[in-house]
């Protein structure tokens, strides 16, 4: 097992399984954001301390929820800094993330994370999700930029149609063991009854601290709405 560098013994706590080369790439990310954040306030002054708590590790409650099998291919709808595509991709190095953003200056933190980790798997788009024409995704993942309704209505348009097995879940369901997720799965914080009842979808709602209990995951949900 590879030790992991100091700094991001947070992240081995629950991940040990990273090659070296996934903790050079996860131990540069810090030093990029923090040269960029003091040019565009990327990511909140006061929380570029907590890099990989609240963005990093935040971020791979997905990985740590679900298993996304090489080959797939994934949209961050609204990735801001690349939250939570960059980590995902540097879990997943064979799934292809496609991050997209209407803001160009937080791409260009984005771009310039992916080539200082190396990432192969990361491309970015400038343009709204509900703009893009011509492509389709297995799963669209987010963080915390819009409303679900919003969410899964700019989503579906751009999902595949899932295999037979994922569509045969039920909604709310979690996908049967071994299968892929194929829909949307966003991470969303606070009283989210509300949301999802206007949203008139039926996501499976998953605690985050219950898979990382750190008090600052409390009231933090995962939600992943399967494409029917």
């Amino acid at each position: 097992m590879e030790k992991a560098p100091d700094n991001l013994e947070l992240i081995a706590r629950w991940f040990a399984d990273f090659s070296p080369e996934q903790w050079r790439q996860l131990a540069a990310v810090e030093g990029v954001y923090r040269e960029w954040n003091e040019k565009i306030n990327v990511i909140s002054r006061k929380d570029i301390g907590s890099l990989y708590e609240k963005h990093v590790l935040h971020s791979l409650a997905i990985a740590a929820a679900f298993e996304l099998p090489d080959g797939m291919e994934v949209i961050d709808i609204g990735t801001g800094g690349g939250f939570p595509g960059i980590p995902l991709a540097i879990y997943f190095p064979n799934v292809q993330f496609h991050l997209v953003d209407s803001i160009g200056k937080k791409l260009k933190v984005v771009e310039a994370v992916r080539d200082a980790t190396g990432l192969k798997n990361v491309s970015t788009q400038h343009i709204r999700a509900e703009e893009i024409r011509g492509r389709k995704f297995d799963l669209a993942v987010s963080r915390a930029v819009a409303p679900l309704k919003d969410l899964w209505n700019w989503s579906r348009p751009l999902l595949k149609k899932a295999p037979r097995a994922t569509a045969a879940t039920a909604a709310g369901a979690t996908p049967p063991a071994g299968a892929a997720p194929h829909g949307l799965i966003c991470l969303k914080g606070g009283d989210v009854s509300a949301e999802i009842a206007d949203s008139g979808c039926r996501p499976k709602l998953m605690e985050i601290r219950e898979i990382f209990p750190l008090e600052w995951f409390h009231e933090k949900y995962l939600l992943y709405v399967p494409n029917p």
